[in-house]
């Protein structure tokens, strides 16, 4: 804010001294100092009063004391006290608690003595609005510029610098030129002056510029530690990348100002996205209470009426958040981006054409409402609105990053048939790309059929190798990693094998789980919970094979035997800023097991009948309850149920708390004997066999490797007992019993790819052709683009007489540049001499162009030119 000292010098400067007679035998200059000290002497206290006066209204108004702020203003003003700055706190603080017409008196009061003043005019432009005074409020707006073209030596303080930005954006000047020729000037010459700082972090946050919105805001607290909107700019700035800090910032902002309201907002906006509409009521009813005519609690309000089906208040809350700025985009903003969230991209879409129609230069609008179309699959529309916001704002991240995709997406291979559009690297189609095509319909038609689903629209699958455009396609931001697909509804992201090079996941088992979401989405119209969208794709990978999707483990027996399962009411909160990566998978999990739950107490029929209820609208909790009983039972009987689940899991070990710390750290002999008394205790075998490996004790490490594998073989973590016994077994070249406890471990787990392949290498020398082919595929089911694993599968093909898999594998190992390309065309060549003479005859040319002396290759071609007509 501007200080009032500055004013009282320059102007007192301007004014005819009039002192004793003495001053005029000085020279002028002489003159002129004098009168300065002079001056400097009779106002230096009333100005160093005005300003700690000024500076403990400032800080009322900071820690929330909004009413004692207006009071403390309003009796200065009263008092004619001297500054910009009176009216300005006033007006702020006016604003804060919902009086409107107050502030205006408020501003126009002032702005008939501080005429000059931009910060004054610039908060003119928002109480007009908030008054529906739409054209006062643009001639105030292009007022500033005026001013200051006209007196532009007079604006260089920070307060006067930060204005002119803040107004040179809403008049759509490019943001870089507002923040190199404003807030970095300003903060560059007032470097303890906050609204900077504020102006050009909030201007980096707005772009999804959080390293720079971080930096800004730390730089920021240093100068000025302790400020609860720079706190809470840094909160938001690391919401994503560190929540835990995130919370602690919040904490500390409403410590400071319990009344801040962009952090009020904020913290009811993550109910909400959990679900809590109860909670969010309670704390917008706080919000009300500070501001009865906030357009953002009212458009909240909106909001959770129209997660809760009541369409009547939807409309009275809309109208009533737009009742004191009937032109303001930013409420259909807010209403359609947290629909948006909740994957009703067609609602939240609508409710941003009507902020462009309010305002065809509200970017946010623009830019949300060109990520909502892409998701539904509206591409034309979709692709145009990133260009025009793109065009609009060159800084904005996310449609430069949106942009940039859409270059890369434009080389993609398109497959495309009846049911569905598939875009992939146009190597990889070469590839797999049958492969996904045929998974994709035999998903279509079991689920379809299973949940009476007339799929008649289209599906958009995009497979992405590289995990960056994955993140951008579907998140509009890189660097988002914990996702292996996403469904939009109509639209299916997935990150390809080539970019889970060191976590491969079987690719069918993702694509699978994500069309389960597409039948699920399309049955409810987008209207249900991610819990219960969740849990029934995971139980469907489940019913498709066992091993897919989240089976118990040991991490889950632990968390539900302490209490840690969520109740079914609130299980959408399981997924929000979960304690941890494995609360997150736990989640998925449960989720799943309430699902198969219901169907096993109630029939499928139930399932079915709950996502009709929610189609129409019905909230979650009330369907369930229609659908099966109460929810204090139901989540009685299903925790007893789970409980179950986990006490009755791997019977046969012996899963009591231990302190191993002491065994593992003292002589081995104390071990032996600890073992002896808990022969089945599995994190103590565990622990003994690592220790009985450190000192090369062979036999006893294999008997007690085969003891963990009888009592729980279904263990798949990176330590298990079968993949070590296979690895002892290798190196001792009894390759009967490796084989035996590869296969052990391949029956559990779906994404050992390196077990499956080298059970593929073993049945191989075995000439068990069967066998390679079915382990052939599960390594190709979770990484194709394995030339060893294709050849051997084509090897596999040819003597089963798969002659048409056989051509695919072939011609995926050329799309994977083998070494010995000549190879590879003579062996295609063979295959499709019987069909297609012409194409064996080009291959075979090939081959010989590649190595000219293959005689193989001569002979066939012999064959082939006798063959010719």
């Amino acid at each position: 804010m501007q200080r009032v000292q500055r004013f009282w010098i320059r102007q007192n400067l301007q004014v005819p001294v009039r002192h004793p007679l003495s001053f005029l035998s000085l020279c002028p200059r002489t003159q002129t100092l004098q009168a300065l000290s002079f001056l400097l002497t009779i106002v230096g206290f009333p100005i160093c009063s005005y300003a700690s006066e000024i500076e403990n209204c400032e800080q009322l108004l900071q820690t929330g004391q909004y009413q004692k702020c207006i009071d403390v203003a309003e009796a200065a003003i009263t008092k004619k006290a001297y500054g910009s700055e009176w009216p300005l706190l006033k007006a702020q603080a006016e604003l804060a608690v919902g009086q409107y017409v107050e502030a205006r008196q408020t501003i126009d009061a002032g702005l008939k003595r501080y005429s000059w003043s931009l910060p004054l005019r610039l908060l003119a432009v928002q109480i007009y609005q908030l008054n529906n005074e739409h054209e006062a409020a643009a001639t105030f707006l292009s007022s500033i510029h005026d001013l200051a073209s006209r007196s532009a030596w007079r604006y260089t303080d920070a307060s006067s610098l930060v204005a002119l930005g803040r107004a040179s954006l809403l008049r759509n000047v490019d943001p870089g030129e507002v923040l190199e020729s404003f807030y970095d000037r300003a903060i560059k010459e007032y470097p303890d002056q906050k609204d900077a700082y504020l102006a050009s972090g909030n201007l980096a946050l707005s772009k999804n510029d959080y390293a720079l919105a971080q930096e800004t805001f730390q730089a920021a607290l240093k100068q000025i530690p302790g400020d609860a909107d720079l706190l809470f700019g840094l909160a938001q700035s690391l919401q994503r990348s560190d929540p835990e800090r995130y919370e602690t910032l919040m904490t500390q902002v409403l410590n400071i100002n319990p009344n801040h309201i962009p952090a009020h907002l904020e913290q009811i906006a993550l109910l909400i996205h959990s679900e809590q509409f109860s909670n969010a009521k309670t704390r917008l009813e706080q919000v009300l209470a500070i501001n009865p005519h906030l357009a953002e609690a009212w458009a909240t309000l909106a909001v959770i009426a129209h997660f809760e089906n009541r369409p009547h208040e939807e409309t009275a809350f809309y109208w009533q958040a737009l009742s004191h700025h009937d032109r303001n985009p930013l409420v259909d903003y807010l209403i359609g981006k947290a629909l948006s969230e909740h994957y009703r991209f067609a609602e939240g879409a609508a409710y941003q054409r009507q902020a462009l129609e309010k305002d065809h230069q509200y970017l946010p609008a623009r830019i949300q409402l060109a990520q909502d179309e892409l998701r539904l699959g509206q591409e034309v529309s979709g692709w145009e609105h990133a260009l025009q916001a793109h065009q609009q704002d060159g800084y904005d991240t996310t449609t430069f990053n949106l942009l940039e995709l859409k270059d890369q997406i434009a080389k993609f291979k398109t497959l495309e048939d009846d049911h569905f559009i598939i875009r992939m690297d146009s190597n990889e189609a070469k590839v797999y790309g049958q492969q996904v095509v045929q998974l994709l319909q035999d998903a279509r038609k079991t689920l379809c059929q299973k949940y009476g689903l007339d799929l008649k629209s289209k599906i958009t699958v995009e497979i992405f190798p590289n995990p960056d455009d994955f993140a951008v396609r579907t998140f509009g931001m890189p660097a988002v990693s914990g996702y292996l697909g996403v469904c939009f509804g109509k639209v299916i992201t997935a990150n390809s094998p080539a970019s889970q090079a060191d976590h491969p996941t079987n690719w069918e088992s993702v694509l699978w789980h994500e069309f389960c979401h597409v039948v699920t989405l399309e049955l409810t119209k987008n209207k249900m919970p991610r819990w219960i969208s969740e849990g029934i794709s995971v139980y469907e990978e489940r019913q498709k094979n066992s091993h897919w999707g989240e089976t118990m483990v040991p991490q889950y027996r632990e968390l539900i035997l302490n209490g840690e399962a969520t109740p079914i009411s609130e299980l959408s909160s399981a997924f929000l800023n979960p304690k941890s990566s494995l609360h997150v998978q736990f989640a998925y999990y449960q989720s799943s097991m309430v699902v198969e739950y219901l169907i096993d107490q109630f029939g499928f029929e139930a399932l079915r009948l709950i996502l009709n209820d929610l189609r129409v609208g019905i909230p979650i909790n009330v369907a369930i309850e229609r659908r099966t009983k109460t929810m204090g039972e139901l989540e009685l009987e299903f925790t007893a149920f789970l409980k179950d689940q986990a006490e009755y899991f791997a019977p046969g070990v012996d899963w009591s708390e231990q302190d191993l710390r002491p065994l593992i750290s003292d002589d081995t002999k104390r071990f032996d004997d600890w073992i002896k008394e808990h022969p089945n205790h599995f994190e103590g075998l565990m622990a003994y066999s690592q220790i009985l490996e450190e000192e090369n004790r062979t036999e006893e490490l294999e008997a007690t490797l085969k003891k963990l594998t009888k009592i729980y073989p279904q263990y798949t973590g990176a330590d298990n007992a079968c993949l070590r016994l296979a690895n002892l077994y290798l190196n001792q070249k009894r390759f009967d019993e490796e084989q035996k406890y590869l296969e052990l471990h391949a029956r559990y787990n779906p994404n050992a790819l390196a077990v499956f392949q080298r059970l593929a290498e073993v049945y191989q020398k075995s000439k068990n052709w069967d066998a390679v082919y079915a382990a052939s595929q599960s390594a190709n089911a979770i990484n194709p683009l394995n030339r060893d694993t294709q050849q051997i599968l084509a090897e596999a093909c040819i003597h089963l007489e798969r002659r048409q898999e056989a051509i695919n594998a072939w011609r995926a190992i050329l799309a994977l540049k083998p070494h010995n390309k000549a190879a590879a065309h003579y062996q295609l060549a063979r295959l499709l001499q019987s069909e297609n003479l012409k194409l064996a005859k080009r291959h075979t040319l090939i081959a010989l162009e590649e190595a000219p002396r293959f005689r193989a290759a001569h002979q066939l071609l012999l064959e082939l030119t006798a063959n010719t007509p």
